[in-house]
């Protein structure tokens, strides 16, 4: 009797690897740990992930960039020089140390990280004209990426709730993105800064004008993206407004329950000095209103309500109360 014939065996598909900027493997050290941890690493974008191994589809931890504040160089402990495979990246709640094979490898991940965070190519480090024009090829890649993506500072709040969030969390940062408040598909900046002793909030209008974004300030503006239009207020204030960034170490996140969701408050960490450094060009305090605004829709997916309207009443209440005083008086 002749045996069945079998079907030809048909390889399983291979998982493709993920796109980085750069990769290479990485020995990590946070500050609660004791010893360096080796893992195989990825830049992309303005996120490095971590992985087991170089052979590992899915990463095991990854990093935000988005609160980036500098790289410095790092002396191993117990030693007398710089081995050049030590660096640390400070960010704005916790410093993370890096050790590397060689000192060739610790410059090429110190060139991409600080081309993706300041969207240029660094002029001072120890790279070949070969890693120079990587950089440079991964430079208009994340100007073309940021172009098509929302800026992480921009959340789906109300004027009202901007300012209760810049008063209540001003460790997360000073400068938030959101949407308009005439009603149109357009984009608003609320900032809050020390000026004179008194903190200061200040609200600016964003129009769409074609392809490009104008910011209503004294001269108008204008950028090609929204990230440009952060990067404006950021630079033209010297750093002292940094973008709203919602760190996953305060864990604010919505819980569900069976009624409505409520507000995780967040863990206490150190505040940052009360008075933030006096900008040298500041844009115009108070901004006219843009008729009109954006041609098109932010991307659902970064367009989530933060808080749920049943539970704002309580915690917006005080602060309604000033601006009505506010207002009463100016009238």
């Amino acid at each position: 009797m002749a045996s069945a014939v079998r079907p030809p065996r048909v390889p399983k598909p291979k998982g493709v690897l993920p796109s980085h900027y750069y990769e290479s493997f990485l020995e990590k050290k946070g500050s609660c740990d004791r010893d360096y941890k080796k893992f195989w690493a990825g830049l992309q974008g303005l996120t490095i992930y971590f992985y087991n191994s170089n052979r590992d589809f899915q990463h095991v931890e990854k990093l935000n960039l988005g609160a980036f504040e500098k790289l410095t160089d790092e002396i191993p402990w117990g030693s007398s020089r710089d081995p050049g495979t030590h660096f640390s990246l400070i960010l704005r709640n916790q410093e993370i140390k890096f050790k590397v094979e060689t000192l060739e490898c610790r410059e090429m991940w110190k060139g991409f990280i600080l081309t993706v965070v300041e969207l240029r190519v660094p002029s001072n480090l120890t790279l070949l004209p070969g890693h120079l024009y990587m950089m440079a090829e991964v430079l208009a890649k994340e100007e073309a990426r940021r172009a098509l993506e929302t800026p992480s500072c921009f959340l789906k709040v109300s004027r009202l709730e901007a300012q209760l969030l810049l008063e209540r969390y001003p460790e997360c940062g000073n400068l938030l993105l959101r949407p308009s408040g005439d009603g149109a598909d357009g984009v608003s900046v609320t900032t809050r800064q020390m000026h004179n002793g008194t903190h200061v909030v200040r609200h600016y209008k964003v129009k769409r004008e074609g392809p490009k974004y104008v910011i209503d300030v004294e001269e108008p503006f204008s950028c090609t993206s929204l990230d440009a239009v952060v990067n404006y207020f950021v630079s033209h204030t010297k750093k002292a407004l940094v973008p709203f960034l919602l760190d996953e170490d305060y864990e604010k996140v919505l819980v569900a329950s069976s009624s409505r969701p409520v507000i995780v408050k967040p863990k206490k960490l150190p505040k940052p000095p009360a008075k933030l450094p006096k900008p040298s060009i500041g844009p115009k305090p108070e901004p006219r209103v843009f008729n009109g605004g954006l041609a098109r829709k932010l991307p659902a997916s970064s367009a989530q309500p933060l808080f749920p309207a049943a539970g704002l009443a309580d915690m917006t209440a005080e602060l309604q109360k000033k601006l009505e005083k506010r207002r009463a008086l100016e009238h």
